[in-house]
């Protein structure tokens, strides 16, 4: 399970560098407009997830604080979950990252965004969203 974790590590890392490191390369925004991004990292999901599917789905349609507990405090739940996070920030920061083209917030900005979408993805989330509405001009309700 070891290895599994680092390669999810390494399956998304490249496309957070070209987003935040190379915001402006030709190459990078031709890569990180394409879906095909989220593939691999998708299907390492997969194939933790569909093996056990059967036995996950009622704990997860009902979930329990203590079960959510046990399931991830093993080696193969915290990688599940961890590559679960992974999948949905690397999501997000690709639609942040393409989203901030069209609205015109600035590359550094952007890449502050960017960054706390990686480390603490809601909170990053938030962070861009604000920004978003500010750079709009549309603070109201």
């Amino acid at each position: 399970m070891s290895q599994i974790f680092q390669i999810s590590n390494l399956l998304v890392m490249p496309f957070w560098v070209l987003m935040i490191a190379l915001p402006n390369w030709s190459w990078s925004r031709r890569i990180m407009t394409s879906s095909l991004v989220i593939i691999p990292i998708a299907l390492l999901y997969s194939s933790l997830v569909i093996p056990n599917f059967a036995a996950l789905l009622p704990l997860l349609a009902n979930p329990q604080l203590d079960v959510i507990a046990g399931l991830l405090s093993t080696p193969s739940g915290a990688t599940t979950a961890w590559i679960h996070f992974l999948a949905f920030d690397l999501w997000t920061g690709r639609w942040v990252y393409s989203d901030s083209k069209q609205v015109g917030i600035p590359t550094w900005l952007t890449s502050l965004c960017l960054v706390c979408v990686f480390m603490v993805g809601p909170f990053g989330l938030l962070l861009y969203i604000v920004v978003r509405r500010w750079f709009r001009g549309s603070f109201s309700l």
